[in-house]
């Protein structure tokens, strides 16, 4: 475990938060209430107008205009007045698009007749518009509603990391930790050495099978055998040889390898690919380290004691065999704070905690927590 120093980030603060948010559901709302005042179908059907209004502008304005394409002029005029004939009477702005008809409604079409059609319909544009600004608000609050859940959240880890250097603050640095950590320490050497000795003497085949195994047991985490690999061990002679011989062969040309291995090919395919894996296999996924919490250990030697009855002695076994007393010790929580405090709060975290910063900080962060919180719910 690790006891974070980091306060949460000022920036942006809890005000700005609250400000963004109900400015982005004002706005939503705002936009919200002029397409009601309008209705949606005739805000839609003058979208559908404009968008298409525009088109035809931009289709035929370098075609139609002076001396330019007669037959493109003739289109543009039938296309544009008959989208404005088509148009419902109670069209919110529809004037607008009549006054566009007209303007070039003309014998020739100038460049300035395009520029007061599209100046005509710039109000029924603004109507259009509504559609796309209510969904960039829309996304607004989404945004700033998500802004404001992860500060929550960002505040609730920092919460629980200042309730967790209150505790280590109480702890009796007075307790007598060594009876925690010494049989911790016993029983981690005592199983790099039983592993190591293992590592040298046993076939690679069964040092991946023992590791194949440990997925059966969770608290110890071994990187499981890749199955290429774990399949040729299984299969051919090479796999009877210790781990640092099949990693000597590794290292040999095709030829000398024909000497050492039955099927060079096999073996070039397989092995090496995994050098990487192989090279890390070691004791440290069977080691304990720093004391867990009392209930994790107590499950985690039961788990030691089954893997490491299959390869070291009585002695190591029966040193795994006591985490589980010792996990079931009644203060066994007071001199893990003991141990946790001793080498995990820092000069600067305990003084905060002297003078009151920790306590002030989750005071702070309580307050504002509370307003992001009423903010997001109203």
């Amino acid at each position: 475990m690790s006891v974070a120093d980091e306060p949460v980030p000022e920036s942006p603060s809890a005000d700005d938060l609250v400000a963004e948010l109900r400015d982005a559901r004002e706005e939503r709302e705002a936009i919200a209430a002029e397409i009601e005042r309008y209705g949606e179908a005739s805000v839609q059907s003058v979208a559908d107008a404009v968008s298409e209004a525009t088109r035809l502008f931009d289709r035929y304005e370098d075609s139609a205009t002076g001396t330019g394409d007669f037959e493109a002029y003739l289109e543009f005029q039938s296309q544009f007045a008959e989208l404005v004939e088509g148009l419902p009477e109670e069209l919110p702005e529809r004037e607008g698009f009549e006054e566009a008809n007209e303007a070039v409604d003309q014998r020739t079409i100038s460049e300035s007749d395009f520029r007061r059609a599209r100046e005509a319909i710039s109000e029924a544009g603004q109507i259009a518009d509504l559609l796309d600004r209510r969904e960039a608000a829309r996304q607004r609050v989404d945004d700033a509603e998500r802004a404001v859940s992860e500060r929550l959240s960002a505040i609730e880890r920092r919460l629980d990391e200042l309730a967790e250097l209150r505790r280590l603050g109480d702890a009796d640095l007075s307790a007598p930790t060594e009876e925690l950590t010494e049989p911790i320490e016993r029983y981690d050497d005592a199983v790099r050495e039983a592993f190591d000795a293992y590592v040298r003497e046993a076939p690679v085949r069964e040092l991946l099978e023992l590791i194949e195994t440990t997925k059966h047991y969770p608290l110890i985490d071994y990187q499981r055998p890749p199955p290429d690999l774990l399949d040729y061990v299984r299969s051919h002679p090479a796999g009877e040889e210790p781990l640092s011989t099949l990693l000597s062969y590794a290292e040999y040309s095709g030829s000398k390898l024909s000497h050492y291995v039955e099927d060079p090919t096999a073996f070039e395919t397989t092995v090496p690919v995994h050098r990487t894996y192989l090279d890390r296999i070691g004791p440290e996924p069977l080691t304990v380290g720093s004391p867990p919490p009392a209930d994790e250990l107590r499950h985690l030697a039961s788990e030691l004691v089954s893997v490491v009855g299959r390869f070291a002695d009585e002695e190591t076994v029966a040193l795994a065999r006591n985490l589980r007393d010792l996990a079931r010790r009644d203060d066994y929580d007071r001199l893990r704070d003991a141990v946790v405090a001793e080498t995990e709060l820092t000069e600067q975290q305990r003084e905060a905690l002297r003078n009151g910063e920790i306590e002030a900080e989750a005071e702070r962060l309580r307050e504002e927590r509370e307003r992001l919180e009423q903010a997001l719910e109203n």
